[in-house]
């Protein structure tokens, strides 16, 4: 039997793998909502979900017959269904001890049958469920069973496609592409509701001459340790991104200009004391750093991007290996620029 210890840091994986797939807050997507309207037609109930199992709550990607978008774990089924690796039915949930007080059996909409499958992950971490539901007691067959476990596959491998068109396939930070689409969600709202945003545009120094001195395959590791050492630094939700080459982005939500710059420098000095004496090679690398805030007057992440890159541009300019604010003419003090 698993002590709680062990099953706490099991949670805290399944929790990391889920934050991996950058897929929870997003908007609705076509190729999920279609999977649920199947569902639904198939088993004629009127409400199907997939649904993902956050710390607290449950957070529904897509849904039919119903207008939730996310709701108390306590009161989930699916954090049932994803403590099993195979479907989990309730034929009548006012009859079962586990369910029959929930708040959605004895309230609004008063479910009555509930059918989930989980979504499993290569790793065999359950991240949620796709489930059907009724307001009247049903049964379900096997058969019914596994082909609600089949459409959940579906779903998970949908998961699998979304994930890798959002990373770089060498290093696993968010493709440029998936960048620039959570930026610009991520800016959108009016400038009352808009949150601190900064950006932290970097690059390695000098890293032509790696590649050039150890070959591409050290210069991969690089980039791969590089990526590494910085996702140790961030927090679960900054967005970490490769721009290209050997060039970096990094999007900070609720950071005022001071703790961006901090967050730099962490990034800066993590980056300085990576080493490769594993790989049998003499190799030091660092990075050059340019720091941009949004601002009612700069909210496009393409003026924002700029900002930062002149930024870095200038910190290379001074000699590399530092932390360069934007507009540092406009914003003195000597926090602004760090060297090594």
């Amino acid at each position: 039997m698993q002590d709680d210890s062990d099953g706490a840091s099991a949670e805290e994986r399944r929790l990391e793998a889920l934050a991996g797939y950058c897929i929870l807050d997003t908007e609705h997507e076509a190729h999920f909502n279609r999977i649920v309207e199947l569902a639904r037609n198939i088993f004629g109930m009127p409400i199907s979900h997939i649904s993902l199992i956050d710390r607290d709550r449950q957070w529904f990607k897509a849904e039919s017959g119903s207008t939730l978008c996310q709701i108390n774990r306590a009161d989930s089924f699916c954090r049932m269904t994803i403590e099993g690796k195979t479907p989990l039915v309730f034929p009548d949930l006012s009859l079962d001890p586990r369910t029959a007080a929930n708040p959605y059996v004895t309230g609004e909409p008063h479910v009555r049958f509930y059918a989930g499958a989980p979504l499993i992950t290569p790793d065999g971490f359950a991240l949620g469920a796709l489930s059907v539901m009724d307001l009247a007691p049903r049964d379900f067959s096997e058969e019914k069973s596994n082909i609600l476990a089949g459409l959940a596959a579906v779903a998970m491998d949908q998961m699998e496609l979304r994930l890798r068109s959002s990373l770089d396939w060498l290093t696993g930070a968010a493709s440029k592409g998936a960048f620039y689409s959570f930026a610009r969600e991520l800016l959108s709202p009016t400038p009352s509701a808009r949150p601190f945003v900064a950006l932290i545009s970097f690059d390695l120094d000098h890293f032509k001459h790696v590649n050039d001195r150890h070959g591409h395959l050290i210069g991969d590791q690089v980039l791969t340790r590089v990526t590494q050492a910085c996702r140790r630094t961030l927090r679960n939700h900054d967005v970490i991104a490769r721009m290209g080459g050997e060039e970096f982005a990094v999007l900070l939500e609720g950071a005022t200009p001071q703790v961006a710059m901090a967050v730099a420098e962490r990034l800066r000095l993590s980056v300085a004391e990576i080493t490769f004496d594993d790989l049998g090679v003499d190799l030091s690398v660092s990075a050059s750093f340019g720091v941009a805030m949004a601002s009612p007057v700069t909210f496009h992440i393409e003026d924002l991007m700029k900002m930062a890159d002149r930024a870095l541009y200038q910190a290379k300019a001074n000699g590399r290996n530092r932390v360069q604010f934007a507009d540092d003419d406009e914003k003195p003090g000597a926090q602004r620029t760090t060297a090594a």
